[in-house]
């Protein structure tokens, strides 16, 4: 992972291999960032996409091998537990052209992935709602 700060926002490049997850997370807690959002494109050749079943409260998820291309990927940052929490969703693209997306559980650069993530002050905590079956952001 290569970066560079501008402002409140950081300019990220993984390298291949690195599992997009994992480095964020890495990103977030060496420069103590406890909210923000992000936006990313590039290409991964494993990726483990979910679906939260909200009557069972449970998340399905698919892994996905061979060569994608990341459409969209979106997400934001908060904390649980005061460590980073990140949220992200995906949407990746095989050589047909058909689309999968959803939850990002993890997923594996094949050969880049750039990322905008803005820092915003503060920190948002999230705790467990037994109602909905999520982390939920927790607002005093």
């Amino acid at each position: 992972m290569k970066y560079i700060k501008s402002g409140s926002s950081y300019i990220i490049r993984l390298e291949r291999g690195e599992e997009i997850i994992e480095k964020i997370t890495e990103l977030c807690e060496r420069e103590r960032i406890g909210l923000g959002s992000l936006r990313a494109v590039g290409a991964v050749n494993r990726v483990k996409l979910g679906l939260f079943k909200t009557a069972e409260k449970q998340y399905v998820s698919k892994e996905l091998e061979g060569d994608y291309e990341i459409a969209s990927l979106y997400g934001n940052i908060s904390a649980m537990n005061g460590k980073p929490y990140l949220h992200i969703h995906a949407v990746v693209t095989d050589e047909s052209l058909s689309a999968y997306g959803g939850h990002l559980n993890s997923a594996i650069v094949s050969a880049t992935c750039e990322i905008l993530l803005d820092s915003l002050d503060g920190c948002v905590e999230r705790e467990y709602s037994e109602e909905i079956g999520l982390n939920l952001y927790k607002f005093l």
